[in-house]
C-alpha cells in the first residue's frame, strides 16, 4: 500500500544494479515505471529493458515499461515543431493521458519510482514534463537523488527558478508565471530533438 499516494521519480545514472536496488529498497520502492522511449543503454547494459526487469524481479520489485506512453520521443509528428518535441503537444496526446492516468491509478497499491536515464531531475524529461502534469493534478511527487536523498518537487521547482535566474519575486508575474518561465526554459535545453524531422534552412 502508499498511503500518502506519493510517487517517486530515479534516473538509473550510471549506478551498479546492486547499487540502484539498494536507492529503491531505501525508500521502499514497490514498482519502477521505466518512461524512457528506448530502454536500453548501450554503456550500462545493466540497465537493458529484460536485465532490469529480471534484476527487479529477484527482490520482488514491479517493472512495467510506459516509454511508449511517456517517452520523450514522440512517435506522434504533431508533437514536433522544426524537428524539436513540444511538451505541451505530447502531454495533450491520448497515450500521453493514458500513461498518467496508469501512474496515478497504481499509486494505491504502489509505490512507484517514474525511472528515466538522467542522474540529475532536472536534465530529465521525466521531470520537466511527466512530475509536472502530475503535480498539477495535485499528486505529491519526490525525486530520489543520486546519493539516496530526497527531494520533493516544490523544492526542485525552486531550485530550477535559482538555474535560470527568476528565483527573485516579481511585481509583474506570480510563482507559478516564473515557474512556468524556468520550465520552458528547461525544455528548450533538454527537450528531445529528431534531425530527420527539421525542416532544411537555406538551399
Amino acid at each position: 500500500m502508499n498511503e500518502d499516494g506519493t510517487i517517486y521519480t530515479v534516473g538509473h545514472s550510471t549506478h551498479e544494479i546492486e547499487t540502484f536496488l539498494e536507492l529503491l529498497a531505501k525508500h521502499e520502492i514497490s514498482a519502477v515505471a521505466d518512461v524512457r522511449s528506448t530502454p536500453a543503454s548501450r554503456f550500462n547494459p545493466q540497465f537493458n529493458r529484460e536485465a532490469l526487469k529480471a534484476a527487479l524481479g529477484r527482490v520482488s520489485i514491479g517493472y512495467v515499461y510506459l516509454g511508449r506512453e511517456l517517452g520523450a520521443r514522440s512517435d506522434d509528428p504533431s508533437c514536433y515543431v522544426d524537428g524539436k518535441v513540444q511538451y505541451e503537444r505530447l502531454a495533450k496526446t491520448p497515450a500521453y493521458g493514458a500513461g498518467i492516468e496508469r501512474l496515478i491509478t497504481g499509486r494505491a497499491d504502489h509505490r512507484i519510482a517514474i525511472m528515466c536515464s538522467e542522474r540529475e531531475p532536472l536534465d530529465c524529461h521525466r521531470t520537466v514534463l511527466v512530475t509536472e502534469s502530475l503535480f498539477a493534478l495535485g499528486v505529491p511527487v519526490v525525486h530520489i537523488l543520486g546519493d539516496g536523498a530526497l527531494e520533493p518537487h516544490d523544492e526542485t521547482r525552486a531550485r530550477l527558478r535559482e538555474i535560470h535566474g527568476l528565483a527573485e519575486p516579481d511585481l509583474f508575474h506570480s510563482t507559478e508565471e516564473l515557474v512556468a518561465q524556468a520550465l520552458s526554459r528547461q525544455e528548450e535545453r533538454i527537450a528531445y530533438v529528431d534531425s530527420d524531422r527539421q525542416e532544411a534552412v537555406g538551399d
